[in-house]
């Protein structure tokens, strides 16, 4: 039998506001634990949450961007449960009147995802298990940090697709500057909700929900995985369970954590310490007015205006914080396309090298377009260029100085580089013969024996012009 995978998914992002989402505690990551907290966030008797107005306002741009119609008149409620990270045993949340619904989201190949509804929320706080005292502690830094909750429809039938959609999600989030979504801190989190019936069949399965899954990787192994799970339970006669379960990194799968809760299990009602909220036409069509250019509109306008190939502008626009340092790159005189290179090149690989976002980049703008510029001017060649751009990434170091101090100057002399070519002929006959023998490869050898003489401070160009020209002379 053949059999089709259905997935939807619930992704939590954390906003990037200054302030909690009911009080005035900090949002900023780290910290000792138990310093971002105050009695309203840690549910205190007699405390009154107050609705943070940023949120309400990421919240809404966000669900403008997802093609969503926005709740004119929404409302808090109450999620009950007892759990230790949650020190009021109720999360404030939205489930009869969510800020957003109804949203569409392309990504690409002819594939459209609904988004259910988007809501706002407070995040929970976190537990550490200390493996020396074998005990686990509550950290409530994290308790009340704003919340936007995305649901979609079970839209899904691939890892490949959930990754599509994540990635312009994020993407999406960052270009409104409503979010960080860095997975590595848990800006951004995901539950994936997967089930599998036979091809072809109009039943959905019975689901499972993983939890808290915090990078792409682990969200396409763990589809996979539960994937097949699932399949040789049901080609084995047995039945699917619905249950919450969570991925083991180490183990390669899943594994039960609890049964499913429905949500009548969590007792909703509205927060009677919160007022609904109203918004105006007026209101929204100034957040409308106030929309950024996304990444689809970038990579537009960079191909119609610099004349960059989409692939440039498709890499040049994945992250906002890549694009924004594009931009500026070029504003300071750079040439597009030789932004571009260095960026997708010499950039990209740095912060690969270092796990590091473009966001958190040390490296700036002018320091980039300088060293380019030195380039198109002759006074370094490529190969000596990246050279210094590795010694300055992580400084953002003075271009000039370095090349300088160490002497790294192109050499502009003609005459030197005759002179060096001349001993590299003296002191290579047999590659000067094989060369005129027809072995192109002694070529190389002869330039790269130039560029040797010269400590690489020449211009490649000019060199193997200059060889060139000397084997020409003898034949």
């Amino acid at each position: 039998m053949t059999w089709e995978t259905v997935i939807g998914l619930e992704t939590h992002v954390e906003l990037s506001t200054a302030t909690k989402i009911f009080c005035s505690c900090t949002t900023a990551f780290g910290g000792a634990p138990n310093t971002h907290c105050c009695p309203v966030c840690t549910g205190m008797p007699g405390t009154l949450p107050v609705l943070n107005e940023k949120v309400l306002e990421f919240a809404v741009k966000a669900g403008l961007a997802l093609g969503c119609e926005i709740t004119k008149k929404s409302r808090f409620d109450r999620k009950n449960y007892f759990y230790p990270d949650l020190p009021k045993a109720y999360q404030i949340s939205q489930l009869y009147l969510p800020i957003a619904r109804n949203g569409r989201v392309d990504i690409g190949g002819g594939k459209t995802v609904g988004i259910h509804e988007l809501h706002m929320e407070e995040d929970a706080g976190k537990l550490v298990h200390d493996p020396w005292t074998d005990q686990t502690c509550c950290d409530y830094n994290r308790c009340g940090v704003p919340l936007i909750e995305i649901v979609t429809e079970p839209d899904f039938r691939t890892a490949e697709e959930v990754i599509a959609y994540l990635e312009q999600l994020r993407s999406t989030l960052q270009y409104l500057s409503v979010s960080d979504c860095k997975m590595q801190e848990g800006s951004l989190r995901c539950d994936v909700n997967l089930s599998v019936r036979p091809a072809g069949s109009t039943e959905l399965g019975t689901r499972t929900e993983m939890k808290n899954l915090n990078s792409f990787k682990a969200i396409a192994r763990a589809i996979q995985y539960e994937s097949r799970r699932q399949i040789e339970l049901l080609e084995e006669g047995k039945r699917v369970i619905q249950e919450t379960r969570r991925w083991d990194e180490n183990k390669d799968a899943t594994y039960a954590m609890r049964s499913k809760e429905n949500a009548q299990d969590y007792r909703y009602f509205p927060d009677p310490d919160l007022p609904p909220v109203e918004l105006s036409e007026d209101y929204l069509e100034r957040l409308r007015d106030a929309q950024p250019e996304l990444a689809p509109a970038r990579m537009e306008r960079y191909q119609r205006r610099f004349g960059l190939p989409a692939y440039d502008t498709e890499m040049l626009t994945s992250q906002k914080a890549l694009s924004d340092f594009f931009e500026a790159v070029v504003d300071l005189g750079a040439p597009a396309k030789q932004a571009s290179n260095w960026i997708m090149g010499e950039v990209l690989r740095a912060l690969s090298a270092r796990a590091m976002e473009a966001a958190d980049m040390p490296l700036s703008p002018a320091t980039l377009a300088r060293l380019i510029a030195l380039v198109l001017e002759g006074k370094l060649n490529r190969n000596t260029a990246v050279t210094v751009f590795d010694a300055v990434f992580d400084t953002d170091g003075d271009v000039d100085a370095y090349v300088a101090e160490h002497g790294l100057e192109q050499i502009q002399d003609d005459s030197l580089v005759e002179s060096a070519v001349e001993q590299a002929f003296a002191d290579n006959p047999k590659s000067v013969e094989d060369y005129h023998a027809g072995k192109e490869k002694a070529f190389g050898f002869l330039v790269g024996q130039v560029m040797r003489a010269l400590r690489g401070k020449a211009d490649p160009k000019a060199v193997n012009e200059a060889v060139r020209r000397k084997l020409n002379e003898q034949q």
